[in-house]
């Protein structure tokens, strides 16, 4: 529901996570492995949510249905805790 949606979303935390994530993009761009419209996204091998960086061998450039996917997989291997534990 948006109570509790904004009530992560908006911390302090996911602020810094998402401009970390936004970061990632940017370089990636620069360094032409990605493009606007072309299905791919920048992926952290290991999450930010686990105190990893944006270091180069940290991030790697895979399609967008690849990485909902294996996203979706991690969410219900761990029924959502890493959210419920930001609420």
């Amino acid at each position: 529901n948006k109570a509790n949606y904004k009530k992560y979303w908006w911390t302090k935390k996911a602020k810094e996570d998402r401009a970390n994530r936004n970061t990632a993009r940017r370089r990636a761009e620069k360094a032409w492995k990605v493009s606007k419209g072309d299905w791919k996204e920048v992926d952290h091998k290991k999450p930010l949510s686990k105190w990893w960086t944006n270091s180069k061998s940290n991030l790697r450039v895979i399609s967008r249905k690849s990485n909902r996917k294996a996203w979706a997989a991690i969410a219900n291997k761990n029924k959502w805790k890493w959210y419920k534990k930001a609420i």
